[in-house]
């Protein structure tokens, strides 16, 4: 039997099956869904994700394949309609549209109005008798035809419509005349001719067929590669094709055309949320060319369409348990229902949601967990607000829709390119647009905050925006953008790319200059969902902090200890630093020892402070670990003052620094290999962390210290370390006449480790996975000078992701998988961690579930992150 490529909306066909969106593309199968379920969708068929795939693998071959069950399907439409495709009677005409299985808003092509022709557009004015409705129809189809299949900028058509307008003195496109519209479509006739070298193809079929190709073709496309570079969307098979018989929002004043939410996606109330446009296709509300009314204004004009989407929309969240994004047409008064899915909203709109329909009983806790906040939206709820709101009001300059909540503060950039240019530089920098288009989502990316001159709250700017938790403020009308010219004017001011700007996303505001801004805390709907979270996981979640501000910041996002504490950090302050460096310069062990009293303090003190903030909780130190070689001046200026400072000659430095100089110093003299030839430091720094503990255990506080010894590769070099390790905190017990239970441990992140995980596990306490090194290592990748060419490496599909971003499972991950089977088969209670990058990335932490860990480790503010992605783990399994 020949593959089936081809799929009817029709509920006989797919049954209700919610599993075919991988096949289907989320669109796709949301209208198969909506169908069964009975709510008034245009009838139309889909075509597979894996008609793509064959596609992109043979080219017209693959359309070869899928053309006579097209042709087949169709048939069935013009059975539901009662019309015939390019029928000169009574024409059917269809929108050709992109859905991937991951929604990706805007990234790919659409055509609308396909099927016309001389003779389909004379039928059409024949049977509405509105020559205006016919020619608007034909003019936007050329045009998408014209820049979607044939590669004529829109642009060009644009500029042609523009003219027009002018000589005509319309205001808006509606403005203009059917004898205009029939100008216009002639003139884009001859655009289309002129830039393709053929005439306007006039078989419908053809049109077709085309148009499925450049669906197709999208996907590859360049800001769809970018869109999936920048949101980690890799494994698809491509998109699917949805063909549906064409409606029209654009037939009159009784018609219309809207995009809407069932709840705010901004800030989560429950009210409908959306924009329409009387008069207009669909691509004119997202486009932003013209500001639509809010959905409200609709229960006036149209109160029975409006009770009619009230009660659909209501059904459909319902049904789908979750928040919808949907698009409708009416047409003549009678209501469509184009679109739907998942919602994209910001993280306190996904927080308020998610404790709502717990409360309305729509979803149980445990649904809301797993599936109505994602981890991203987390940290959103994390990103900065003002600190003090009233204080920059004398510096508002305008006032656009609150379009994606949060602050942002950056320098003002036009264009999108150059936004990124400047965020490589190391600047903050808000983009500042006319509108934004699916061109733009490089610079959008990289960029702080978002500001458009036109568009509403549905716009291209304002829905990706609030995907990303990104602060936006669209549609502010008061902006003069001088884009070429790269300035902004407005209250009478200009204002030129570099200088600074702020946005508050949540009431609408543009600011004048730089303003302060501040973290949200966990309280409210977001500390209740925090505790459905941790009844669901299983793994803990700690977090690397060295600092006591780190720690408590750690601790109020929930973390249950600190899994990586980088003694190396403590020394950076100029105070330690000194000492520090007079202990590298020493040229005797009674010197070095000397060095290292006067550093002995400082550590003692940045633990104990550590140990009282998370008593009860462990506190996992690694020892020293970066090369000596770090901790001495580069510069000559410098080390002058470095020989001052010690009173030992500038070439004595400059010897010792060219004595630890190292080729490859990542895989140099570093980590347990200091420990082991100079134990002295390893002493100082066990002396510190254990008479801290007992210190802070003598104030009736609970410390529990682990001791972490890095880069081991061979039990051996564990052996040497634990003995002088116990050595150490044996003498301290007996100086203080106490004693506290401890655990040593080793960092896996050299892959011989995990190769010997086992025999290292004999000597080990714990186990913690720094997969940074092992990454690297794994690799043969140096994390320093990847970033020149793993980008393209993730665009030319070489490799899915940044293993540095997101765990190599099939790489690294098999290795931590031996060390973890390995270690446990020599101590089965083995405690096992990781403390890499990795801790605090969902995917890499559903990992770390699935292969056993106890713990996993990252920075504080991703904590609820890691929490999050722990507990969704937790629920996949069956």
């Amino acid at each position: 039997m020949d593959t089936q490529y081809v799929y009817r909306f029709s509920p006989a066909q797919t049954d209700g099956n919610k599993d075919l969106k991988a096949l289907l593309g989320g669109k796709g199968a949301n209208l198969a869904e909506m169908s069964r379920i009975g709510l008034p969708v245009p009838p139309g068929f889909t075509i597979s994700t894996e008609a793509c795939a064959r596609y992109q693998n043979s080219g017209t071959e693959g359309m070869a394949a899928i053309e006579p069950q097209v042709r087949e399907a169709v048939a069935f439409v013009e059975q539901q309609r009662k019309q015939r495709f390019g029928d000169p009677q009574n024409p059917l005409l269809f929108s050709v549209r992109s859905g991937a299985a991951i929604s990706m808003p805007g990234m790919m092509d659409t055509v609308l109005n396909l099927g016309l022709n001389e003779p389909t557009v004379a039928a059409l004015q024949r049977s509405t008798g509105n020559p205006r409705f016919v020619y608007d129809l034909y003019r936007r189809f050329i045009d998408m035809f014209g820049d979607v299949v044939m590669g004529v900028k829109h642009e060009l058509f644009e500029a042609a419509l523009v003219q027009l307008k002018l000589e005509e003195g319309a205001a808006q496109d509606t403005d203009l005349s059917a004898d205009a519209l029939q100008h216009l479509s002639t003139q884009y006739l001859e655009i289309y001719q002129a830039h393709t070298g053929e005439p306007f193809p006039a078989d419908p079929w053809d049109q077709l067929f085309r148009a499925i190709e450049a669906v197709f073709r999208s996907w590859g496309n360049e800001r769809a590669i970018k869109y999936r570079r920048i949101n980690q969307i890799t494994g698809l098979l491509g998109t699917a094709v949805n063909v549906q018989s064409m409606v029209y929002g654009n037939r009159g004043p009784n018609s219309a055309t809207g995009v809407l939410f069932t709840r705010n996606p901004a800030n989560g109330e429950n009210k409908l949320f959306g924009e329409y446009l009387v008069n207009a296709q669909g691509e004119d509300v997202v486009a932003g060319i013209r500001t639509p009314s809010p959905i409200e204004d609709l229960r006036q004009i149209q109160p029975e369409c409006y009770g009619q989407i009230e009660a659909q929309t209501d059904q459909l969240e319902r049904h789908f348990k979750c928040i919808q994004d949907i698009e409708f047409t009416i047409e003549e008064g009678e209501l469509f229902i184009l679109q739907t899915r998942t919602g994209k909203r910001t993280g306190p709109a996904a927080m308020r949601i998610a404790c709502a329909m717990v409360d309305e009983g729509l979803v149980s806790p445990k649904e809301a967990v797993a599936h109505l906040v994602e981890p991203e939206h987390l940290n959103q709820m994390l990103h900065p607000t003002f600190a003090d709101e009233a204080a920059y009001q004398p510096q508002v300059l305008a006032l656009g829709l609150p379009a994606s909540p949060g602050a942002a503060v950056g320098r003002i950039v036009f264009e999108a390119d150059e936004a990124e240019l400047w965020a490589e530089r190391g600047e903050a920098v808000v983009l500042v647009r006319q509108e934004t288009s699916p061109d733009d989502v490089g610079g959008m990316h990289v960029a702080q905050g978002i500001v458009t001159a036109r568009g509403g709250m549905t716009s291209h700017a304002a829905v990706v925006a609030r995907g990303w938790g990104k602060c936006c403020v669209a549609g502010c009308g008061a902006l003069k953008i001088h884009a070429d010219a790269k300035r902004v004017e407005v209250k009478g001011r200009t204002f030129t790319e570099g200088d600074w700007i702020s946005l508050n996303g949540t009431t609408g505001e543009v600011i004048e200059g730089r303003h302060p801004l501040k973290i949200p805390e966990i309280s409210g709907d977001f500390a209740r969902f925090m505790g459905w979270v941790d009844q669901y996981r299983r793994l803990k979640v700690r977090a690397n902090a060295e600092t006591p501000t780190e720690a408590q910041k750690a601790l109020e996002f929930g973390a249950q200890g600190i899994g990586l504490c980088r003694t190396e950090h403590m020394f950076f302050q100029e105070e330690r630093l000194l000492p520090f460096r007079e202990m590298i310069l020493a040229e005797s062990l009674e010197d070095r020892k000397m060095a290292l009293e006067k550093v002995l303090p400082y550590q003692r003190e940045d633990f104990e402070a550590l140990f009282r903030i998370m008593t009860g909780q462990p506190v996992t130190i690694r020892l020293l670990d970066p090369p000596l070689h770090e901790f001495l001046p580069k510069v000559l200026e410098d080390q002058e003052r470095l020989a001052q400072d010690l009173g030992i000659p500038v070439e004595r430095v400059q010897a010792e620094v060219e004595a630890l100089s190292e080729n490859n110093p990542m895989l140099g003299f570093r980590g347990c290999r200091l420990g082991n030839i100079y134990p002295e430091i390893t002493q100082m720094q066990v002396r510190a962390i254990f008479e801290a503990a007992l210190q802070v255990q003598s104030e009736g506080l609970r410390p529990e210290p682990e001791v972490m010894v890095p880069l081991v590769g061979d039990r051996s070099e564990l052996d040497a370390q634990r003995g002088v390790i116990q050595e150490t905190i044996e003498a301290v017990f007996k100086e203080r006449g106490q004693r506290i239970d401890y655990r040593i441990g080793s960092m896996i992140e050299v892959p011989r480790a995990a190769i010997l995980a086992g025999e290292i596990a004999e000597q080990a306490d714990f186990f913690s996975f720094g997969t940074n090194d092992l990454t690297q290592m794994t690799f043969g990748f140096s994390r320093d000078d990847a970033g020149t060419f793993l980008p393209q490496y993730v665009e030319r599909k070489l490799l899915l992701s940044s293993p540095f971003d997101v765990l190599d499972q099939r790489g690294v991950g098999q290795l931590m998988q031996m060390a973890i089977e390995r270690g446990r088969a020599t101590k089965p209670q083995l405690q096992i961690g990781i403390c890499g990058e990795h801790g605090g990335e969902p995917n890499s932490v559903a990992f770390c579930h699935r292969v056993g860990l106890d713990y996993v480790s990252c920075s504080p503010y991703r904590v609820p992150i890691a929490k999050l992605a722990a507990a969704q783990a937790a629920l996949k399994e069956p």
